[in-house]
């Protein structure tokens, strides 16, 4: 296994877990990333599979849960997760929510990002090269979790998640620390000159979000600088915004990736709580 990141720690020893360097210097939140080690699932899932809904056993999944939050120091019972289909509605979830998703059936159809406010809730969000963004309001003590493919980036997810901590808890965009990724890098992340377009509908020509790949009628779009850029925009300073430099696809003995398995895979959460 390799591991060389600059912005995020592996913790853990049978269970490894992720944590971003600047989120962990907030005392009253926990946090983590998972990774594809430590669990119990087999074949194509193994061995941290945390999705339900890939064709995994939901006995072993449900063990990949436990175990993780035993690692990772989160309450079991206090998880709730989103319910993802790269759109941009963003839910409020609070302590009558625990445990939707995952001991609990999903009460809504489409929820790519997660808010609270709420001690004793843990927000759960999935990926597998998608851009996890974790959002802290160090001044109100609220929290919120974001899925952005790209469809969601595009859609700016990020953006309107600053407006639901606004709407909700008077979060303001001066206040916010984010982190964004592990994702799949621009060195990796190729995509069609249909899904190029949609990101120059909000980037420049010049911006280096968008990038011409060796092969033609093809680009390299970086995730992460779009969803920094996206956050900037919402008004959150841009030394609050801390951009991981793990690629998932490049990681792929670590980190689950969808393009490096031919979408034969597990999925990771992004974990985070008030404390």
């Amino acid at each position: 296994m390799k591991f060389s990141s600059n912005t995020m720690t592996l913790n853990g020893t049978e269970v490894p877990f992720l944590t971003h360097n600047r989120l962990s210097k907030i005392p009253f939140i926990n946090h983590a990333f998972s990774t594809r080690l430590g669990g119990v699932s087999e074949n194509e899932f193994t061995s941290m599979n945390l999705s339900f809904g890939r064709g995994d056993c939901d006995e072993n999944v449900t063990e990949n849960y436990k175990r993780f939050c035993k690692s990772a120091g989160f309450d079991y019972e206090s998880l709730v997760a989103s319910a993802q289909v790269h759109e941009t509605v963003v839910r409020r979830v609070t302590e009558k929510d625990r445990g939707v998703g995952i001991y609990r059936p999903k009460d809504m159809l489409s929820v790519d990002a997660l808010i609270t406010d709420s001690l004793n809730v843990t927000l759960v969000t999935y990926y597998a090269d998608c851009t996890p963004v974790f959002f802290v309001d160090t001044k109100r003590k609220a929290i919120g979790l974001a899925h952005a493919g790209w469809r969601g980036t595009v859609g700016n997810i990020v953006g309107e998640t600053v407006k639901a901590m606004n709407r909700e808890f008077g979060t303001e965009a001066d206040d916010l620390v984010c982190a964004v990724g592990p994702v799949i890098g621009v060195c990796c992340y190729e995509v069609s000159k249909d899904c190029a377009d949609e990101f120059r509908k909000l980037f420049s020509e010049d911006c280096k979000v968008i990038n011409k790949a060796d092969k033609p009628d093809k680009f390299m779009i970086d995730l992460s600088l779009a969803n920094s850029l996206l956050l900037q925009r919402a008004g959150v300073n841009s030394e609050n915004i801390i951009i991981s430099d793990l690629c998932t696809k490049c990681n792929s003995d670590l980190l689950w990736s969808h393009r490096a398995t031919q979408g034969k895979r597990g999925t990771m959460s992004a974990f985070m709580c008030l404390k």
